[in-house]
């Protein structure tokens, strides 16, 4: 093998995606706002993920904007999130004149801390986003508690983990409401898009009336539509590999002194990134990550994280620290290469090994 590491494309080439763009263009219907690749694609999130109502949109970003209306969040009241999350889910509470209410994770984790939550509840607060960050679960046991008890929505951002499972269920069907995303590089792609699911009609119903402004304001188009659904019937066996691939992964590092694989490898997860946490802070992760970019290894630094954010824009519960600890420290291997054969995995172990000496040498 090559000093260079083998790319690994994504999107593969599908055959199966070919010919249902064809047929779109053959016909002219992908001009339409609505037809029969989204009619097949809605059929197809039902009998993948089994929640009783799909609604498609344009992002997952929006998705979880829309998710924070369908279960009635108004302006003044309050949603609790992670202190490390996705910028966007801190935006959408913002859009609609909420206030985030940031808690910290759990240690050595990218999950909430449900102890964090339960202590962040205040008179105000109307939901949860329990964000499934790098192929890591919610704590969704306790959660699914806590908000039962005290009368909270749950909302489940499942945009990295399209067709994990938790006790025999799809992610983002457990909650009131969740979200998936069709971005440009996500495990399902559509180049962009997203859908929220449910099983409560009445969340359904609101989702669709605020989506509606004459006619659909935040659309999915049939191109896009057409697409998923070869995918979709993919994802399973992909999400397989990925996970052996990880777990193959992890054991070959399991030596490796200064870092970590925050992983089960137990869990029926799915990997759009899976991070590797250092034990150093900033610079040494600024040089692993710049000596394995230089043989075209993609991996990246983790979310920036709220901590710093201005009061004036959240509430803060606690010091925050293993969220800051996390934005510090954390790296993200981009999930194309865990669809590569064992020896480029093999190989892969080795890099990350000497990336890492690498980078405590350079300290």
């Amino acid at each position: 093998m090559s000093n260079r590491f083998p790319a690994v494309t994504w999107p593969p080439r599908d055959e199966a995606i070919e010919r249902s763009v064809s047929r779109l263009l053959a016909d002219g219907s992908w001009a339409h706002y609505t037809g029969v690749a989204t009619e097949e694609l809605l059929a197809s999130l039902l009998a993948f993920f089994g929640s009783s109502f799909v609604g498609l949109c344009s992002s997952g970003t929006i998705g979880v904007e829309i998710a924070l209306r369908s279960v009635q969040v108004d302006a003044d009241d309050e949603v609790i999130l992670a202190a490390y999350d996705f910028p966007g889910n801190f935006r959408a509470v913002e859009q609609i004149g909420a206030t985030p209410v940031l808690v910290d994770l759990a240690a050595n984790s990218h999950g909430l801390d449900p102890q964090c939550v339960e202590d962040a509840i205040g008179p105000r607060t109307r939901a949860v986003i329990a964000t499934h960050l790098h192929g890591q679960i919610a704590p969704l046991e306790s959660l699914i508690e806590i908000c039962h008890r005290r009368g909270l929505a749950l909302i489940e951002d499942a945009c990295q983990v399209p067709g994990a499972r938790w006790n025999s269920r799809r992610l983002g069907t457990i909650g009131d409401v969740g979200v998936i995303s069709f971005g440009g590089s996500k495990l399902l792609t559509a180049g962009r898009g997203g859908a929220i699911l449910t099983n409560d009609e009445n969340i359904y119903q609101r989702s669709r009336i605020f989506c509606d402004r004459g006619n659909d304001a935040f659309p999915l188009s049939q191109l896009q539509a057409a697409v998923l659904p070869p995918q979709i019937d993919k994802l399973d066996a992909r999400n397989s590999l990925r996970q052996k691939r990880v777990r193959l992964l992890i054991e070959r590092l399991r030596a490796t002194t200064d870092l970590m694989i925050p992983i089960d490898p137990d869990v029926e997860s799915a990997f759009y990134k899976l991070p590797l946490i250092l034990d150093g802070g900033e610079a040494q992760r600024s040089h692993f990550i710049a000596a394995l970019n230089e043989q075209g290894i993609d991996i990246g630094e983790g979310f920036r994280g709220f901590g710093l954010r201005s009061a004036r824009r959240c509430r803060k519960i606690g010091t925050l620290s293993n969220s800051q600890a996390q934005s510090e420290r954390t790296c993200l291997l981009h999930h194309p290469v865990l669809l590569a054969d064992e020896l480029v995995i093999e190989e892969l172990s080795r890099r990350i090994a000497a990336a890492l000496i690498r980078s405590n040498s350079a300290e």
